[in-house]
This record gives C-alpha cells, structure tokens and sequence, in this order.
C-alpha cells in the first residue's frame, strides 16, 4: 500500500498524498466546486480531476517540481521562472470567469480588513509598531483600481510546477477568479524577490514595481496571525515576517 503522506493540514481544510494521487479534503463544497471549476476553465496545464466526493477531491499529480519554496532557497534556471511568468500572463489574458476571486476583494473592503488587522497585531504584540506602520503605508500601493483579470487567487511558489524549463501544472484553484493581476505575480514572487525580474521578463507589459511589493507587504500583514494560529510560523527565515522587514 502507498504511503499516505500530508502535505497540508489545518481546520479549513486538509490535503493528503497516496502515490500519484492527492486527496483534498474540504469542509466548504462551494471551494471545492470553484476549484474544478476554474481548473476547467483555465489554459494553462492543470491537474487531472479523478473523481469527487464530497468533501474530497482527488486529482493526479502533475510532473516535474517547484521552483522553491517560501522561507527556503530556490531553484531553476532564469528560463524557467521566465516560463512562469509566461503561463501566469496565458492565465491573466484568458477569458473572465463568473465568480470574483481571493485576488478580486473591493479596494475599501481589503482596506478596512488590512487597518484592522494592523491594530490587532501590534495590540497583540505579535510584530513591532513601526514594523506594521512601514508596511501598512508600503501596501497603500496596491489599494487602488485594478482591471479584472482570470486570477488563480493563492498562486504561491509551491503551486508552479516546471520541468524542462517549461510549466507542466499548476494547482490549487480554490480561490480562482475574477481579480488584480499584480495579486498573483506579488504572490508567486513573494520571499524571492531576486527573481522578479525573470518572471517579469516573461511576464511581458510594463509592470508596476511599487503595487507588488504593495501586494507583498498586504499578504504578508495578513497572513501572520492566520498563521500562527493555524500552526505555521511566519517567523521563520525568509518567511511572511522577513519580507516585511526587508522593507524597512
């Protein structure tokens, strides 16, 4: 019998690893059905959806590997981030799909999340004032009017496999949808900023430097006490509380 490995796991949602077969296991049906929605819909390489069950879902791994990882070194040639940052622009250029997305929150809404969770982290103690202040000004740059684009909506550095110089899948579309661009390339580049610059060079346009590191400093402010209280740790070389220090 294959080993059952888990990859990720947490009180949302868990995803477990049987051989060449991942099993995602989602209490939301409604994440579950944007996912293979979005999957079907996207044209870049995605995994093969093998069957459903809800609240599981099990698809084929893709082929090759990921370019890295956030807090750890990364890998691959100039051509193959440039690669991504190619399939990542084949996804922004495609047709929109219905539903907004994780990328696709309101200006004021996303505004009025990120001061309230300012506040709590500094009340809480979990970061220094000036730290979050810095950054909270820094991240005014993406809060401004943003041309719906399809965005994959969580497209994090594990998420791109490549092999060959070339993008051979890219998974996890739970948050799929209609939303800023800059969102997914902030995302896929946050922690290694080094290679932005590949990304954009496949990528194409002229990008705007200060709205990416805007997305960096909003995820990153976001992300710490989600975090820490789903048993990850955002303090860790290179991870969401570096980047906001690499701002200062």
């Amino acid at each position: 019998m294959d080993e059952v490995r888990v990859i990720v796991a947490h009180s949302e949602r868990a995803t477990l690893r049987v051989g060449d077969v991942f099993l995602k296991v989602d209490a939301d049906q409604a994440r579950i059905d944007a996912e293979v929605e979005a999957m079907a819909l996207a044209p870049v390489p995605t995994p093969e959806v093998l069957w459903r069950k809800p609240p599981v879902l099990a698809i084929a791994a893709v082929p090759g590997t990921t370019l890295g990882r956030l807090g750890g070194p990364s890998t691959g040639s100039p051509a193959a981030w440039a690669a991504a940052g190619a399939a990542i622009r084949q996804l922004h250029d495609a047709p929109l799909p219905l539903v907004g997305g994780r990328a696709g929150r309101g200006v004021g809404e996303l505004a009025t999340e990120l001061d309230a969770e300012c506040e709590v982290l500094v009340a809480n103690g979990l970061l220094p004032a000036e730290l979050v202040s810095r950054n909270r000004q820094i991240a005014e740059a993406a809060l401004r009017p943003w041309t719906p684009a399809f965005t994959h909506g969580d497209l994090q550095i594990v998420h791109v496999f490549v092999e060959d110089d070339q993008v051979t899948g890219i998974i996890d579309w739970s948050e799929a949808g209609r939303g800023d661009a800059l969102y997914d390339l902030a995302t896929f580049t946050l922690g290694h900023e080094e290679h932005l610059d590949d990304v954009l060079a496949g990528y194409g346009g002229d990008i705007d430097l200060e709205v990416i590191r805007g997305w960096w400093a909003v995820r990153s402010l976001l992300a710490v006490r989600w975090l820490i209280e789903h048993g990850f740790d955002p303090f860790l070389p290179g991870c969401e509380v570096d980047v906001l220090r690499s701002r200062m």
